[in-house]
């Protein structure tokens, strides 16, 4: 992988990740443009390294509410942020069990031809990509509350986030206006999305790395370094810009973009000569 088209996937996994429209499915789409050929091992090191470093982002912008988190939690009393890590970790169930249960489904997706004649990754995840606009023009129109997340939120969020492994469902889109339409607080929702992601970035991440299939390469150290990099910086911005949006209730343009973009890559995906 060249060093351009590392930085620019990981501006795309940066901005992405945060902004509601599907990481998975632009950097699949990145790479399709891009002509990526590297193999499954690269591919799979680039991903985790893109992943930690917009985890890492996130703890940069939220690292005041995780340092109130971690010491109530070590208070050791069922307390306003002891609870808040018990929804968090309820949050976590539905996607643990997809993982352990659907994974080779999940990668099947991004295989061509993986489930019937003339299927491509871009055509799924063009459709998946329509799925998110419904739900972010949806949210976008809910009224505006003060509720918090409630337990039985965090699981339905949690369920959310476990839809949105599906290449092409954005994670935070699914969590945010799944939180939204359940009548949450736009801005507590946000929060929430954010937050609940952290411990389930580096779980996948260490799965990956105690699964064996990753091996390690000196030789694209440097690409590795420019990709984090790019991610690590573009997710910065995009997470503090995705807060403010949210509260201005600005879904509406992302479930535009979603939608033309959607369309785009059904149309390319079912006539590549175009």
């Amino acid at each position: 992988m060249e060093a351009i088209d590392a930085i620019l996937l990981g501006i795309i996994q940066g901005f992405t990740e945060f902004l509601p429209v599907s990481s998975s499915g632009h950097l699949e789409l990145g790479k399709a443009i891009l002509g990526d050929t590297s193999t499954a091992d690269e591919s799979l090191l680039f991903t985790v390294v893109l992943h930690f470093a917009t985890a890492l982002s996130t703890m940069v912008v939220f690292r005041k509410d995780i340092w109130i988190l971690l010491k109530g939690l070590f208070e050791f009393k069922w307390n306003e942020e002891t609870q808040f890590v018990s929804k968090i970790v309820i949050s976590m169930i539905p996607v643990v069990i997809v993982g352990l249960l659907l994974e080779d489904f999940l990668k099947s997706l991004l295989v061509k031809n993986s489930l019937f004649e003339g299927y491509t990754p871009v055509i799924f995840v063009g459709f998946m990509l329509l799925c998110t606009a419904v739900l972010l023009w949806l949210a976008d129109k809910a009224k505006d509350t003060e509720k918090k997340v409630s337990i039985l939120d965090s699981l339905l969020i949690g369920i959310s986030q476990a839809i949105a492994t599906l290449p092409g469902i954005s994670r935070s889109g699914a969590t945010i206006s799944t939180s939204v339409l359940l009548g949450n607080d736009k801005s507590k929702a946000a929060r929430f999305s954010f937050l609940m992601v952290i411990p389930v970035i580096f779980g996948l991440i260490a799965k990956d790395l105690m699964s064996g299939e990753i091996t390690s390469n000196t030789e694209n150290l440097g690409t590795l370094s420019i990709g984090f990099a790019a991610a690590f910086i573009s997710g910065l911005i995009a997470c503090s810009w995705m807060i403010k949006l949210v509260k201005k209730s600005k879904l509406s343009y992302f479930a535009i973009y979603c939608l033309v973009v959607g369309l785009i890559a059904i149309v390319v995906g079912f006539y590549p000569s175009l």
